[in-house]
């Protein structure tokens, strides 16, 4: 794909992405709805808080309504929040504005089917070739051009979901919540207010440049401040567009994706409701999980890097729970996507029903010490076939002696090289990554 990475159409605003880009698959999208299936198409539109997706929104409905379509704007709502209603109510596509946890000058276009399932690949690619203009769209004219409506209703109607898929109480449970200045700012608290939790939030004051600056899933520190400081029993950090959670356990430690699978795999497991007995992490999970899963009776099966491989071994084997460590976690029997406040109610669900803490949840994984760092290159593909950095990932691997492992791999939505090295300690992680990172640094 020349655009479409494995999280959408991700770029700087303006510079890898313009508006351009985005009227030309709302044009594209409203037309292969439309005109191709001889009926009006009905697409759904959201958005995150960074200061380009309004820009992008005028755009994306711009060309939508040039194509025929009529396009529902649901505003501001998480990404899972569009690929939920897109299915509820009935619509041919879902589009979300985002960046996710990229820095407020990117952004990103995520389309989804009417199936709530990320956009089938052939259908990218004809998108891909309508921008660079191997084919054309007409133009809707008259009563075929296409309509805009205010669709805040189907945002009310996603938070009744999340309230009405928790069958317990929190009153009395002190919460915090990080919601990173983006798309959680005002869905997290009513639904946790419904469920009668006293909660206290943090970085819930988008103004256009702060989302995911120095706060939410990748900057867990403040939430770790806030949950000892405030005395809470536990808090939940959210990324920009809220697909993704990380927790923190009384005692103030992150809680990351891995453990969020452990915790819930074991619960579910124990009740019943884990397909196969089987979790899906992936590749970058910790090879701890994996020990830590079969110790506790259960089977893991790996799926490469990405929510979308992720969701797709799940339905390949009828598994129904998987994730990344990164806080990218999917419930099958009840979502299609990562959902970062369903993740946080699904955690919720095992402290009650368990009367214990996340920490005494948490203390049986036993995860190997990690290091990881995401390095800038010119070429991704130049960059691992390079001779040098071949070298240094042999060299790291030797050095841990079949103890540990390394795994170095392209972003699917940056131009950088992740390395991850595990290890029985520390230090000998840290000398693994060192060695791949400074060989990648050199070039």
């Amino acid at each position: 794909m020349k655009y479409f990475g494995t999280d959408g159409f991700r770029g700087e605003a303006n510079v890898g992405l313009t508006v351009e880009h985005a009227y030309k698959i709302g044009r594209f999208v409203g037309w292969y709805y439309g005109a191709n299936r001889e009926r009006k198409a009905r697409v759904i539109v959201g958005k995150d808080t960074r200061r380009s997706s309004y820009m992008f929104e005028a755009a994306l409905v711009s060309g939508l309504v040039a194509s025929g379509a009529d396009a529902y704007m649901l505003h501001v709502i998480p990404t899972p929040g569009v690929a939920h209603q897109t299915v509820e109510g009935c619509f041919d596509c879902g589009i979300m504005i985002s960046a996710s946890h990229n820095p407020f000058c990117d952004n990103g276009i995520k389309l989804v089917n009417s199936d709530g399932f990320k956009m089938d690949e052939d259908v990218l690619e004809l998108i891909e070739d309508y921008i660079d203009g191997k084919s054309e769209v007409p133009l809707a004219t008259g009563n075929h051009i296409g309509a805009t409506v205010d669709y805040m209703q189907g945002r009310n109607r996603y938070i009744a979901s999340l309230i009405a898929s928790a069958n317990f109480s929190l009153q009395g449970v002190k919460i915090g919540i990080d919601c990173a200045n983006g798309s959680a700012s005002s869905v997290a608290k009513p639904v946790f207010d419904a469920l009668g939790a006293d909660v206290r939030v943090i970085n819930a004051a988008p103004d256009g440049f702060n989302i995911n600056v120095d706060c939410g899933s990748t900057h867990m520190e403040r939430l770790q401040r806030h949950v000892v400081e405030q005395g809470l029993d536990v808090g939940f950090a959210y990324d920009g567009d809220a697909d993704r959670c990380l927790a923190v356990d009384e005692r103030g430690r992150v809680v990351d994706g891995d453990q969020i699978l452990y915790v819930c795999g074991v619960y579910l497991n124990k009740h019943g409701r884990l397909s196969g007995g089987t979790v899906v992490p992936t590749i970058a999970s910790n090879f701890g999980l994996v020990k830590s899963l079969e110790l506790a009776g259960l089977s893991a099966v790996t799926s490469g890097v990405g929510d979308r491989h992720v969701y797709a071994k799940m339905r390949e084997g009828g598994y129904s729970l998987g994730g990344e460590q990164t806080g990218h976690t999917i419930f099958g029997d009840i979502e299609r996507t990562g959902d970062g406040i369903m993740t946080s109610l699904r955690v919720m669900e095992v402290i009650r029903a368990e009367r214990e803490t996340l920490s005494q949840l948490t203390a049986p994984c036993r995860l190997l010490p990690q290091a990881q760092v995401a390095v800038h290159v010119a070429d991704k593909d130049a960059a691992l076939e390079n001779m040098g950095v071949q070298n240094a990932i042999a060299e790291a691997e030797a050095a841990l002696a079949g103890e540990g492992r390394v795994l170095v791999r392209k972003s699917g939505t940056e131009s950088v090289i992740r390395v991850l090295a595990e290890a029985p300690d520390q230090a000998s992680a840290d000398a693994a990554m060192k060695r791949i990172a400074n060989a990648l640094e050199a070039l």
